[in-house]
C-alpha cells in the first residue's frame, strides 16, 4: 500500500487541483454549475433526470462538456504523459521491493519491470480505446438510432449493452493479462530482460492454466469488491431523510478507502500467489 499511496495521493491531489482550475475558469472563478447550464436538481439526481427527460437532460450534459473539454484537452496534454511516466517509475520500483521482500533471493531488475509496464500500460491503454469505441457503439443503436428515427432512446437497453460489454472486456482482459503480471517475476526470477521475460511468459507450459486460474479468480475478486463498495454505497439512501450532505460524503470516501485497501491487498495477493506457485513448480 506504500508505494501506491506514495504515487496515489499526490496524483490525485494534482487532479483535482487542475480539475478545479478548469472549472474555475469555465464557469468564470464561481464553480456555479448554472453557468455550464446544469441545475442542482439534475445534478443531486441525473439518473431520474435522464429518466424523465433524456434528450433535454442529455442536451445539458453534451453543453457543460462542450464548455469544459477545451481545457481538460489542454491540461490532458502534459498531466497524462507525467502520470503514465510517473506510475511506470513508482509501481517498477514498489513491486521490486514488494517481491524481494517476499524473497529476497529474487534480481533488483527494476529497469526491466519499466519496460515490461510500459507494455503493460500500453496493451491497457488499448483496451481501454475498445472500450471507449464500444460505448460510442451502444449509443448509436440505442439512442442516436432511435432518434434519428423519431423514437424515444432506450436508455435500458444502453446500459444492459454497456454493462455487458464492460464485463465482457474485463474477463477478457482477466483471461489475457496474466502475461504481462508474470513476466516481471520471470524478470527477477531468472534475471531475464523484457524481451526475455516476456517471451518466458509465454512458455510456461503446464504452468500457464494455474496462472490463468489465479488472474481469473483474482478478477472475480475484484468484481466482488466493486459490488459490496456499491452496496454499502447505497447503504445511507434509505435514511436520505434525516442523513446530511456532509455525512453521506464522508460516508462514501470511507466505502472508496476501503476498497482501495482490500483491491491493493489482493494485487499484492496474486504477485505473491505466483512466486509462490513458481518455487512450488521449480521444486517438482
Amino acid at each position: 500500500m506504500a508505494w501506491r499511496w506514495l504515487y496515489g495521493i499526490p496524483a490525485t491531489a494534482l487532479l483535482v487541483w487542475q480539475v478545479r482550475k478548469v472549472l474555475l475558469a469555465a464557469t468564470v472563478g464561481t464553480l456555479n454549475p448554472a453557468r455550464l447550464g446544469l441545475d442542482r436538481a439534475l445534478l443531486n439526481d441525473p439518473i431520474g433526470a435522464l429518466s424523465a427527460d433524456p434528450l433535454g437532460a442529455a442536451g445539458k450534459f453534451s453543453t457543460a462538456i462542450s464548455m469544459v473539454s477545451p481545457g481538460v484537452g489542454r491540461v490532458a496534454v502534459w498531466m497524462l504523459p507525467l502520470l503514465v511516466f510517473a506510475w511506470i517509475v513508482v509501481s517498477s520500483l514498489g513491486r521490486t521491493a514488494v517481491l524481494r521482500r517476499a524473497d529476497a533471493r529474487l534480481h533488483r531488475r527494476p529497469g526491466t519491470l519499466m519496460a515490461l509496464q510500459s507494455i503493460r500500460m500500453a496493451a491497457l491503454v488499448g483496451v481501454f480505446a475498445v472500450w471507449f469505441r464500444a460505448v460510442g457503439w451502444s449509443g448509436g443503436v440505442a439512442i442516436d438510432g432511435p432518434i434519428a428515427h423519431n423514437a424515444e432512446p432506450n436508455l435500458i437497453l444502453y446500459c444492459a449493452m454497456v454493462i455487458v460489454l464492460s464485463l465482457g472486456l474485463f474477463t477478457a482482459w482477466a483471461f489475457l493479462s496474466w502475461v504481462f503480471s508474470v513476466a516481471p517475476l520471470l524478470a527477477m526470477l531468472r534475471n531475464l530482460g523484457a524481451g526475455a521475460s516476456m517471451a518466458a511468459a509465454l512458455r510456461l507450459g503446464p504452468l500457464k492454466g494455474k496462472l490463468v486460474e489465479i488472474n481469473l479468480v483474482m478478477a472475480i475478486v475484484k468484481i466482488a469488491l466493486i459490488v459490496l463498495a456499491m452496496v454499502f454505497s447505497s447503504t445511507p439512501l434509505p435514511f436520505q431523510e434525516v442523513t446530511t450532505p456532509e455525512f453521506l460524503a464522508w460516508w462514501w470516501a470511507g466505502v472508496a478507502l476501503l476498497y482501495i485497501v482490500w483491491s491493493d491487498f489482493f494485487h499484492v495477493a496474486r504477485l505473491v500467489g505466483y512466486l509462490n506457485l513458481w518455487r512450488a513448480y521449480e521444486s517438482d
